[in-house]
C-alpha cells in the first residue's frame, strides 16, 4: 500500500514537473515582443560666426532617428572672446585663434569614442557678406585661416563657409518651431511623433549687420524669390523669407550716424538719439569704411567730430525713417520697404537676438500693450545722460544706443514689415525656448542630420509585466515540483 502511494505522488509530482515547465517555455518563446534598447547618443558643433561676435553651440540627439533626422537639443553654448571674424581682414590668422577657447570645451564635452565622427561646421553670415562686397579675397583668407585651426580638431570638421541671408531666416525659422515641438515632440508613449496640424510660429531675427523676417504667408507666395521650401519629419513646409542687409542694428546705428554727419553744417553733430547731456569725438573716416554707407563724405571733413545727444525721440524718429525707402512701396500692394515684396504678416511670431536684447535692456518683453512699449522707449529717451549712466553702471558701450535701437525696433516692425496695434501682441521677444538658444544654428543641425546614415537600436526579446510574472510563478512551481519528486523518492521509506 506504501509503495502504491509512493509511485502515485512521485508521478503527480513529476506531471507536474513537466507542465510547468513547457507552460514556462511556452510563456517565453511565444509571447516575447520586441523593444527597443537605449539609443546611443550623436553630438554636432556649430560655429556663429556673426557680424559683431561668434558663438559656438554643442547640440546632441540619439542615435536612432525620427524619419532619419535626430531629436536635437542644446548641451553647451560658448561665446567666442573678440569681435566678429570680419574684424580680423587684415590679420585672418587671428580669426582662426580666437575660435579655439571654445573649440576645446566642444571638444572635452564629446566623449572621446564620438570625435571622430562628431561634425564641425562654421557659417559665417552678414558681416562677412559685407566683407565679400568689399573685398572678396579677404573673406577667402579669414574662412582659410578658420578651416586650418578647425581642421586640426579631432573632431570632422565638414567646413567653413558663407550663408546666404535667405538660409540664415529660414533656419531660424526652423530652429523656433522645432524647440516649440510644431514640428515633433516626445508622446507619453515613450515616442517621438508629429503633432496634429497646429500652429506654425513666424521668425524675426536681428544681428549687427541683417535683420531677417520667415513666416508661413495666408496665400500663395507671388516673388518665388522669397520663398523657401524644405522637407523635415516627412511633411514639406513653404515659407515666406527676406533678409535686409544693412538693417542689422550695428549697421544701421553706422547709417543713421553718417546721414546725421551729411546735414551737419559743421563739425558738431547734434545727435537726437543720444541722451541729452552725453557728448563724444569721433573719426569720421570708419562710418565711410561700411559698404552699407552710399555716401561720400562731405569736402573738407574734418579729421575729428564732436556729437553732441539731445534725448528729441522724435526726431529721432524722424532720423530713423530717413534710412528706410517707404515711397518705393506706395501704392503696391505686399510690399514691406524698399520695393521688397512681402504679404501680409499672419500668426504668432518670435523675436529674438537684438529684438530681445534691446527690448529686455527697455524692460519691454513681458507682452506689454503697444501703446506702453512706445511710452517706455520715448521716456527712455528723454532721461538726461547722467541718469541713464547712474542707472545702469557697467552698461556704457551700448547704453547710448539704446533708445535709437527701442525706436528703430518699433518702426521697423510697424511702418517696415505691417504689425499694427492689433497684431503687436503677436510678437514674444524671446532669447530662449526650452534651453536652447533661438538662431540658425539648430535649424541648420537639424538639416546636417539627415544626411548622417541613421542608426536603429538593437532589438531584444522581451516579456510584458503579467506574461513574466505567470513565467515566474510557473518556473518557481517546477522547480518546487521536482524538488518534492526527488525528496518522496529518496526519503520515502520503503514498504
Amino acid at each position: 500500500m506504501g509503495l502504491t502511494w509512493k509511485k502515485r505522488v512521485l508521478a503527480a509530482l513529476l506531471g507536474a514537473a513537466v507542465a510547468s515547465g513547457l507552460t514556462t517555455l511556452i510563456l517565453i518563446l511565444v509571447e516575447a515582443t520586441s523593444v527597443l534598447l537605449p539609443a546611443d547618443t550623436k553630438f554636432g558643433v556649430v560655429f556663429d560666426a556673426g557680424s559683431s561676435h561668434t558663438s559656438l553651440f554643442v547640440y546632441q540627439w540619439p542615435a536612432d532617428k525620427e524619419n532619419n533626422t535626430g531629436v536635437v537639443s542644446q548641451a553647451l553654448a560658448c561665446q567666442v572672446k573678440g569681435p566678429g571674424i570680419s574684424s580680423y581682414a587684415s590679420d585672418p590668422t587671428q580669426a582662426g585663434e580666437s575660435l579655439e577657447d571654445c573649440l576645446e570645451a566642444a571638444v572635452a564635452l564629446v566623449p572621446e569614442a564620438r570625435r571622430r565622427e562628431t561634425p564641425l561646421f562654421l557659417g559665417a553670415t552678414a558681416g562677412m557678406r559685407l566683407l565679400s562686397q568689399k573685398n572678396s579675397s579677404q573673406v577667402g583668407d579669414i574662412l582659410a585661416a578658420i578651416s586650418r585651426v578647425l581642421g586640426r580638431s579631432p573632431l570632422d570638421f565638414w567646413g567653413a563657409e558663407l550663408l546666404a541671408g535667405r538660409d540664415e531666416g529660414a533656419l531660424g525659422w526652423i530652429t523656433i518651431n522645432y524647440v516649440l515641438g510644431v514640428l515633433v515632440k516626445y508622446s507619453f508613449s515613450g515616442e517621438w511623433i508629429r503633432p496634429l496640424e497646429g500652429p506654425l510660429v513666424g521668425a524675426l531675427d536681428m544681428g549687427g549687420a541683417s535683420t531677417q523676417i520667415t513666416f508661413v504667408p495666408g496665400g500663395p507666395i507671388l516673388d518665388k524669390s522669397t520663398q523657401a521650401t524644405f522637407c523635415l519629419y516627412g511633411s514639406e513646409h513653404s515659407v515666406y523669407t527676406h533678409s535686409y542687409l544693412c538693417f542689422g542694428r550695428d549697421q544701421m546705428l553706422t547709417r543713421l550716424l553718417a546721414q546725421l554727419l551729411q546735414s551737419s553744417p559743421g563739425p558738431l553733430i547734434r545727435h537726437p538719439c543720444y541722451h541729452s547731456g552725453y557728448w563724444a569725438t569721433l573719426s569720421p573716416a570708419t562710418l565711410y569704411e561700411s559698404p552699407c554707407v552710399h555716401t561720400t563724405p562731405p569736402p573738407g571733413l574734418a579729421w575729428n567730430l564732436t556729437v553732441e545727444g539731445t534725448g528729441n525721440p522724435g526726431a529721432c524718429v524722424s532720423a530713423i525713417r530717413g534710412l528706410f525707402n517707404f515711397s518705393s512701396c506706395e501704392g503696391r500692394g505686399h510690399c514691406a520697404f524698399n520695393g521688397v515684396y512681402q504679404p501680409p504678416v499672419r500668426g504668432q511670431f518670435y523675436a529674438f537676438s537684438n529684438f530681445y536684447y534691446t527690448f529686455h535692456f527697455l524692460n519691454v518683453t513681458s507682452k506689454q500693450p503697444l501703446a506702453t512699449v512706445n511710452a517706455t522707449v520715448w521716456e527712455f529717451c528723454q532721461r538726461p545722460w547722467k541718469q541713464v549712466e547712474a542707472g545702469s553702471p557697467g552698461q556704457d558701450h551700448w547704453l547710448r544706443d539704446y533708445c535709437a535701437s527701442g525706436l528703430y525696433i518699433l518702426t521697423l516692425l510697424l511702418e517696415g514689415y505691417g504689425f499694427s496695434e492689433d497684431t503687436w501682441s503677436s510678437i514674444e521677444f524671446r532669447k530662449q525656448v526650452g534651453g536652447t538658444d533661438i538662431g540658425w544654428t539648430l535649424g541648420y543641425m537639424l538639416n546636417l542630420t539627415s544626411m548622417i546614415p541613421a542608426e536603429p537600436p538593437a532589438r531584444w526579446q522581451a516579456e510584458s509585466y503579467g506574461v513574466w510574472a505567470a513565467g515566474v510563478v510557473f518556473a518557481v512551481l517546477t522547480v518546487v515540483a521536482t524538488l518534492g519528486a526527488a525528496a518522496v523518492h529518496l526519503l520515502w521509506p520503503r514498504g
